[in-house]
């Protein structure tokens, strides 16, 4: 029986139970370098099964469209951080400060990769410039995102280090592990296209990982102590308001812009969305560790409203009726 759209999927489920453990039984002590250097060794395993998965055909295959994937730029790493600045007035009352920089660090995250080419291929979109857009945003957030964080978060809430050193870092800890597997592709990428529901796995269970070692820190520093139930309800409306303004605008943009109707489900699902996977990664590298717990928060919490709303969405277009092809005037009846 199919899971309805509102629901909550397994791995949120997940999600919430690491909380809860984390909650409940933090790595403290002398377990919590072990987590941490387990942690490090987890993301860098994910992003080197990334980069053995990416298909340079398929990067081929889209890399043309390039007003398309500019638009989707611009809408993934000036949209959504205009938005967060100036709704911030309106919407910080609403959270702490704490969460309010969590929202501040969602805005200048880059796109999903898998989720939004899922719901572009479900809605009848163009697929192949979703993966070469999609997964372009994930290469360009390692250097535009730890810029736009020294821009925008640090000024609110200091961050670990500067934009260079987080730059460097990034690209050590991310992206060095996402080169060599996409490196070793021609000796493992057939293996990994046979096996994907280990690169699933490793997936899920890096994110778990990091998202435990981080509340972790946070609990021990007294983070449901400092994050009233009222500012929990508060970041509800928050990620509601952004992502309800990416939607319309993302596909406000397109329309005005000409795009064809494939082509603005694809710029609606890949402009409006933000990897959970990639932010909690860096997140974990451009903070410090107690910090950290409450910075992804809002994320969390936009990821799941994301999948739910755009299963919505991506099923409405899925039912739009196809143009009728034009009529030569020869073929008219008399």
């Amino acid at each position: 029986m199919k899971r309805p759209a509102f629901l909550p999927d397994n791995f949120t489920l997940l999600l919430v139970t690491t909380v809860l453990l984390a909650t409940v039984l933090p790595a403290r002590g002398a377990v919590a370098p072990f987590f941490e250097h387990l942690t490090s060794f987890a993301i860098g395993l994910l992003f080197f099964m990334h980069g053995a998965k990416l298909s340079r055909d398929a990067i081929r295959a889209g890399v043309t469209h390039w007003r398309l994937h500019l638009l989707v730029f611009a809408c993934t790493f000036a949209l959504f951080p205009v938005l967060g600045l100036a709704l911030r007035p309106l919407l910080q009352p609403l959270v702490t400060p704490a969460l309010y920089t969590g929202v501040l660090f969602l805005c200048v995250l880059p796109a999903t990769v898998q989720s939004a080419i899922a719901f572009t291929s479900m809605a009848r979109g163009n697929v192949p410039a979703a993966v070469c857009s999609a997964s372009a945003s994930t290469m360009l957030g390692v250097f535009v995102s730890p810029v736009l964080v020294g821009l925008l978060v640090v000024p609110h809430a200091g961050a670990s280090a500067s934009a260079l050193d987080s730059i460097g870092r990034i690209l050590l800890q991310l992206m060095l592990p996402f080169v060599l597997g996409h490196l070793a592709r021609p000796l493992i990428g057939a293996w990994v296209a046979r096996h994907r529901q280990v690169l699933a796995m490793v997936d899920r269970s890096s994110i778990l990982l990091v998202v435990y070692t981080a509340f972790s820190a946070a609990v021990i520093e007294g983070l449901w102590k400092q994050v009233p139930w009222q500012a929990l309800l508060g970041l509800l409306v928050v990620c509601g308001v952004i992502l309800a303004c990416a939607l319309l605008l993302t596909g406000w943009f397109a329309r005005r812009l000409g795009f064809d109707k494939a082509d603005e489900i694809t710029i609606v699902f890949c402009g409006s969305k933000k990897s959970l996977a990639s932010g909690i990664p860096m997140a974990n590298v451009l903070f410090a560790a107690n910090a950290v717990g409450a910075i992804v928060l809002p994320l969390m919490l936009f990821h799941q409203m994301q999948l739910m709303v755009c299963a919505v969405l991506a099923q409405r277009y899925a039912r739009r009726s196809e143009p009728a092809p034009a009529v030569d005037a020869a073929q008219r009846p008399a």
